[in-house]
């Protein structure tokens, strides 16, 4: 091999480093993290406002969640998660890998909704 070519494919390799560094951190948590990024997009107030009205048309929604290239504000990384419906985006959100931060297209941050308590239907035992 010559001299040429090892430096050549040390400068891929250093690329190669250099953007896995840039990415966002992933959570060792499983597929948690991606369950949990689309479920802050999924469920906010006005996110089942806009599914529930294309769900009327016979419309299917659709969460995409973009690993690759993430965001970063304000010293955070984010995950970009998209809203579609159709050929069309909707709203695009981003959701900190710890699924903490949620952000608007416009950068300004999204207050998870308040979570009412719901009372689970009693029991019944089956007949024997």
């Amino acid at each position: 091999m010559r001299v040429r070519d090892v430096s050549k494919l040390l400068g891929v390799g250093l690329a190669g480093v250099s953007l896995s560094v840039a990415a966002c951190t992933y959570p060792d948590e499983g597929t948690m993290p991606l369950r949990r990024a689309v479920s802050r997009v999924k469920y906010l107030p006005q996110t089942q406002t806009w599914a529930a009205a294309q769900h009327k048309d016979g419309v299917v929604v659709r969460y995409v969640l973009s690993l690759d290239p993430d965001e970063h504000r304000n010293g955070r990384c984010y995950w970009t998660v998209e809203a579609r419906a159709r050929a069309d985006t909707w709203r695009r959100f981003y959701v900190s890998p710890d699924g903490k931060s949620l952000l608007s297209e416009d950068g300004r941050p999204i207050a998870a909704a308040r979570r009412t308590a719901t009372a689970s239907p009693p029991a019944t035992a089956g007949a024997r």
